[in-house]
């Protein structure tokens, strides 16, 4: 196991290396001069030059990159061309918040989700697989920014029973320790602070669970459907055991493989969501900031922003095949 996961490791540094010389590369593609963008375009020609001289984007490309590869290597992603502060100091404060989003989506798409598809396991070709099954597959289909702007219109303008944006009542201040609002608030021991901070959070989670529950719901009923088959299921019913410990205990233990699998590789579609809802939603997030930061040409953001969420994808991937072995016994790595 030791020998796999060194070997896995290694692996990670030409997947990040790829992934930095294409963002830097894609990036200066983009139509526009963030100089241009900064002084305006009414400046004058010196003082484009001057401050192009300044950031170093008269040089080559390559010599750019190779300048700011070693910064990263030394846990410098540079500094805003905009607003001139650390990107690593903004990231921090940022990522938090959308780490925050992403563990509240995973967790309510991965309970939704696979309990519908254990229902509708259970149940096959009741009334209940069939709706299932149709709202799975239009929740594969719609737009999660269409979702997000009908809920905020429905709940939050409409109804105004939850917040339409940001993660706390204007009003409220919270000490920040940990950067996550939930924490926080918990170790201020204020509860209505912290409910605060939820009903903040709830309506973003339920929007960007919805990249995760329909497909999680459709891959736990097929690989329920296997399950339930196999030998050691019947005799399991056989003994005498009660319905709900055969099908927890047994069935879906042995069914989670796939359910992990796919667990670890839709955190890019997370991320992706992230970007649409935290824009959506105004939250404080990595996805408004390098949405803004792509608005602005601020190269150092995107490409910092970029880098860290390719290196978060890539460890999850790495935790995900490690947890194959404690989930299926019979897998060794060699």
């Amino acid at each position: 196991m030791t020998q796999y996961i060194a070997r896995r490791l290694i692996t990670l540094i030409p997947v990040l290396l790829g992934v930095s010389i294409v963002v830097f590369s894609l990036i200066r593609l983009i139509p526009g001069d963030p100089v241009i963008i900064m002084l305006g375009e009414k400046a004058r020609v010196e003082d484009i030059e001057r401050v192009r001289e300044e950031m170093g984007f008269n040089r080559p490309v390559y010599v750019q990159y190779a300048e700011w590869m070693a910064k990263v290597l030394r846990g410098d992603l540079g500094k805003s061309i905009i607003n001139h502060t650390p990107v690593m100091d903004e990231l921090k404060s940022r990522l938090a918040a959308t780490i925050e989003m992403i563990v509240a989506g995973m967790i309510i798409g991965a309970i939704v989700g696979i309990s519908i598809g254990i229902l509708s396991a259970l149940k096959r070709n009741s009334w209940l697989d069939v709706a299932s099954m149709f709202g799975a597959l239009l929740g594969v289909s719609m737009p999660i920014f269409w979702l997000a702007l009908i809920l905020i219109y429905a709940l939050a303008v409409n109804r105004r029973i939850f917040p339409p944006s940001a993660r706390l009542d204007v009003d409220l201040m919270v000490n920040r320790r940990t950067g996550f609002m939930l924490i926080d608030t918990l170790l201020m021991g204020d509860g209505k602070l912290f409910l605060n901070a939820l009903w903040h959070l709830f309506l973003p989670s339920v929007v960007l669970s919805t990249v995760l529950m329909p497909i999680l719901a459709r891959l736990t009923r097929a690989s329920m459907l296997e399950v339930l088959q196999q030998d050691y299921v019947r005799t399991a019913h056989a003994k005498g055991l009660r319905n709900n410990v055969v099908v927890i205990r047994h069935a879906l233990k042995n069914a989670l493989l796939p359910i992990v699998t796919v667990l670890g590789l839709q955190l890019g579609g997370l991320l992706g969501g992230a970007l649409l809802t935290e824009t959506i939603f105004s939250w404080p997030g990595m996805g408004l900031w390098t949405y803004r930061a792509i608005q602005g040409r601020d190269y150092p953001i995107v490409q910092g922003a970029v880098l860290v969420s390719a290196t978060i994808y890539v460890v999850v991937n790495l935790l995900v095949d490690i947890s194959y072995a404690y989930l299926d016994p019979r897998i060794r790595y060699s």
